[in-house]
Formats: C-alpha cells, structure tokens, sequence
C-alpha cells in the first residue's frame, strides 16, 4: 500500500489493538459490531500492507507477533485518547451530568454559593456537587478540584478563569454604635473609632480610600479596635453587634445595610485594596471543559450578576 494511503489502514490497526485486548478473533469482532469473516480480512490486510505477520494462528488460539505487538503497544495510547477526547466532545452536546468538585473561601462560599445550589440542581438534576468550603488555597489539578470560587482583583494567568460578578468593599456600622460614637464625615475621624479590622498578620492595619471627585485623592488611616477576626461573617456580626466600624465585601454587608440593620459610611470614598475586585470561577487549563462545568459557571454568572448592586446600578429583577 502506498504510504499517501495509510489513513485507510486506521480502523485495521485499531481491530489489531481490540483483538489484543479480546483474546480471539470472534470476542473482537463482536466487539467491533462485524462478521468474524470481515475482521480477519481487517488482519490479512493490514498484514499485506506492512509485510510481515502479526498474528499467530491456530484451532484454538492466536497470539500476536512480535511485529503485532510492536504495533499494538505504539498505538494503543493513541487510541485510548482518541475515545477518551471523543467522549469529552460528545459531552459537550448532551445533558450536563456527573460530579463537579467546588471549593470556596468559608464566608464567600456560603453567603453566594449555597443559597443558589437547590435551584441548580433542580434545572440540572443529573449533575451532582461537592462543595468545599474553606480558606485554603488548593492546587487544582494536583487535588482534583474542578472549580475554585476566588474573591480577588486579578486572575491567574496560568489557569482558566471566568468572571462571575464584579465587587465592591463597604464600610458601614451599626446604628447603635454611631449614635453613640458619631459618624465620620472623612477617612482621617476613624482613628478616633474602634475599627474592626481583618487579620491581615501581626503588623498595624491601614485602611485606604480614593474619593470619589475628579481629584481622586488617596487618603490612607491606621486604624485599630477590640475586635478582629479573618471570616467576613464574623465581622459583619461584630458590627450589627454594636462593636465598631467593619469595612466588609459588598455580598456580606449588603442586605443588611437594604434593611438598615448597617448603616453606609463616607459614601464619597471608595475603599481601596482592602479585598478583590472581583469574584472569578477558576480552572485548571483544559481542552474541554465538561458541560457540568460550564453549566455550573454560566449559572453563577447569570445569578450572581442579578442579585449583585453596584454604584449607579439598579437590581436587575428576575424575569
């Protein structure tokens, strides 16, 4: 056969490989869904075209040569990931199915994701979801994580990355501690209130600020207070609590500054640096992405994006 030809050996080497794997010519040939004739015309061709046998036979058995089984080892791989891509690709058309691993960040993770969880699941009944909540930062492909939920201003580069919402940082308190306290009027009073600060380390925070002017004037405070905790709940408490002044992440101070339990502070200041921009969904890189995952992914953007506020947007209202 003429070397420009060989494609059309293809499907002749792939019932070598099948054969091996079966043990005999009839168990291959059911496998391939042919006669047994067609597929020892497949092996007789294939033997033609490369010159030497490749299969021993006899009455009750058959056995691969050396040149067969050269064959076969080179090309079995080839195969096996030819099926496994293939099954990925059809993936893509159907239903989105399987189990999907998500970690995110404690607070993030339970203020944003669960509450959306029973309402994926009900559109997408055959997707199954275990979530991890916590504030280590895994090796996706090492600890087999489909998905990571990252509050954060950039995302790596050397991953897949899809944004799910933009953010904001609110600092707010409660209306308890500023008819005791007073209510600042610029970023420079708070060093004359308790702030309840994130634990960043052991060194002094300083929150810092841009005003919202043409000016942009950067203004940055050391503050400090009798509370501070790494968990957003647990300084959203601390504040609804009467404690002192939380700057916190929109998504865990927003409804309770809706319903007036927080109140929202220095409105013509905008926090800066104190947490991510934005909130990504992040991969490790892959050529397909299963649809379970893509599902999963433009479920939260299009929920999160309804349900999120930012500066000079109205709530978008389900339809």
């Amino acid at each position: 056969m003429k070397p420009q030809n060989v494609h059309l050996l293809w499907p002749h080497i792939y019932s070598l490989t099948v054969l091996a794997a079966s043990g005999s010519f009839t168990a291959a040939a059911q496998s391939l869904g042919i006669s047994k004739a067609a597929m020892s015309q497949r092996i007789a061709d294939l033997e033609e075209a490369a010159g030497v046998p490749l299969v021993r036979r006899t009455t009750r058995s058959m056995r691969l040569t050396e040149a067969g089984q050269t064959l076969v080892d080179s090309t079995r791989e080839a195969y096996e990931t030819i099926e496994e891509n293939f099954g990925r690709v059809k993936d893509l058309a159907g239903e989105p199915r399987g189990l999907v691993r998500i970690t995110a960040p404690v607070a993030l993770g339970r203020q944003q994701i669960v509450p959306l969880i029973p309402d994926f699941i009900n559109r997408y009944p055959a997707v199954r979801i275990e979530l991890e909540l916590s504030d280590r930062l895994y090796s996706l492909a090492q600890d087999g994580v489909d998905l990571a939920i990252r509050h954060t201003t950039t995302a790596p580069q050397t991953h897949v990355a899809w944004k799910l919402r933009d953010t904001r940082s609110l600092l707010v308190a409660s209306r308890d501690y500023l008819e005791r306290r007073g209510t600042p009027e610029h970023p420079s009073a708070l060093v004359d209130h308790d702030c309840l600060c994130y634990l960043r380390g052991n060194g002094p925070t300083a929150w810092t600020f841009e005003s919202s002017d043409r000016r942009r004037t950067r203004v940055s405070v050391p503050v400090r207070g009798c509370f501070s905790a790494n968990n957003s709940e647990a300084m959203r408490e601390a504040a609804l609590g009467g404690l002192g002044v939380a700057l916190l992440p929109d998504f865990s101070a927003q409804r309770d500054v809706d319903a007036g339990r927080l109140i929202s502070l220095l409105d013509g200041w905008r926090p800066s640096g104190a947490f991510g921009d934005s909130i990504f969904a992040i991969r490790a890189y892959s050529p397909i992405v299963p649809s379970a995952v893509r599902a999963i992914v433009q479920y939260l953007q299009q929920e999160l994006r309804r349900t999120s506020r930012l500066p000079g947007q109205e709530i978008e209202r389900k339809r």
